[in-house]
This record gives structure tokens, sequence and C-alpha cells, in this order.
């Protein structure tokens, strides 16, 4: 096990293993959620959106940027010291992967667009409520996520548009 540990600047201790693993896993949630989804790409550019609308290609960049960030952030809590908090953050942490991942399949594969906006809705809650969880056990692990909220915000904002439009 002691390959997988690797010192840097000093006495910064980072272990490849569960870096790696810790990417992994929302690339991977990512990933099913684009599968589940069908041919997402195809259905945006046939749907009615609003002018801030960005270009489809811009949402496989973004999201791969936010799942990048939210596995760096997991890292950061499941190597942290124990606190109170860092075994609901992770269980909430979870959660949201799952709900994020069953968004895609919402809003694009069964078209139920207010469903979808509802759902970044509480997406956006429960996201809050895992930076203050994360915040409490690692404060970096937490303003990682700050890209992901801004990110859920505007897609809360985008959903109901596409919703208002295509009703």
């Amino acid at each position: 096990m002691l390959f997988f540990t690797y010192t840097i600047f000093g006495d910064v201790m980072i272990n490849l293993k569960k870096l790696l693993l810790s990417l992994a896993i929302p690339l991977a949630a990512g990933g099913i959620g684009f599968w589940l989804s069908g041919n997402n790409t195809e259905i945006y550019n046939s749907i009615n959106k609003p002018p801030f609308a960005p270009p489809g290609i811009l949402f496989p960049i973004v999201w791969a940027i936010l799942y990048i960030l939210m596995g760096i952030s997991y890292y950061l809590i499941i190597t942290s010291k124990d606190t109170e908090y860092k075994k609901t953050s992770i269980i909430i942490y979870f959660i949201q992967l799952i709900l994020n991942s069953l968004w895609s399949l919402i809003f694009f594969k069964l078209r139920l667009f207010f469903l979808g906006f509802l759902w970044v809705i509480a997406l956006i809650i429960l996201v809050s409520y895992m930076f203050y969880l994360f915040a409490k056990t690692n404060k970096t692990a937490a303003y990682l996520q700050i890209p992901y909220l801004i990110w859920l915000i505007f897609a809360g904002i985008l959903s109901f548009s596409v919703f208002y439009l295509n009703k």
C-alpha cells in the first residue's frame, strides 16, 4: 500500500489509490447519467431554449470539470480527520450523486421539464447542505463545491426556462 502513497510539498501526503477512486466515482456517476438519458445532445438541440442557453458542446466540458472537483473534494473528506460531520457528509455526497445522475433521465429521456426543474432545486438544497457538512470537516473540500452550486443554480434557471418555453 505504501506504493500508492506519495509525499508532496513537505508533509502533504497523497494516497494515489484513494484519489483515483475518488475521481472515478463522480465521473462514473456522470457517465451513467449520460447513458440513461439517451441522445441528450439531439434532444437539447431540438427543444426551445432561452437566449442565454449555452451551446450543447459546453455541457460535457463543464460537467467533466465539476465531476473532477467533486472527486477531489470527496478525497479531501475521506482523508480528513474524523469529525462528527464526516459520515453524514459522505452519505449526502453519494445521495446527491445519485440524484445528479437521474436528472438527465428525467429531463432528457422522459422530457419531464418541470420535474427536472424541481429536481435541480432539490439538488441545490442537498448540495448546499453537503457544502455545510464538508466545511465542518475540510474547508477546502467545501470550497471546491462552489462551482457546482453555481452551475446548479444556472441549471435551475435554464431548466425552468426550457419548461416554460416548451409547455
